[in-house]
């Protein structure tokens, strides 16, 4: 399970970020192409967190969809993975903007001196 070694790259940002303050939530962004399973990301969270400034933390994925940018008709839009046709045009020349991504995009932390 290599959500295993992803969450443990998460949590080092969050805790780098965090500059020593217990962290209460994180909230991470995760697309349907990059081979991540969900459940194993919070199982993985889950499995790491205690014992680091993360212990009891609120865990958040926000899951995004498929974009695409299609070069014929200037049109951007999203689809269901397997489904990667224009809308507008029907093209299927479209250009992948977004879908893959894993990235850290908050962490809430407790005040401290």
């Amino acid at each position: 399970m290599h959500e295993l070694g992803l969450m443990t790259n998460l949590l080092n940002d969050a805790i780098v970020a965090a500059d020593g303050a217990k962290i209460c939530a994180m909230s991470v962004r995760v697309g349907p192409l990059s081979g991540i399973v969900v459940d194993s990301l919070h199982f993985a969270f889950e499995a790491l967190s205690p014992g680091t400034q993360a212990e009891g933390a609120r865990f958040e994925i926000h899951e995004t969809k498929i974009s695409f940018h299609c070069p014929r008709c200037r049109a951007n839009y999203s689809t269901p993975v397997g489904s990667y046709q224009c809308p507008a045009c029907h093209s299927t020349e479209g250009e992948l903007r977004g879908g893959t991504e894993l990235e850290l995009i908050s962490i809430e932390v407790t005040d401290h001196v």
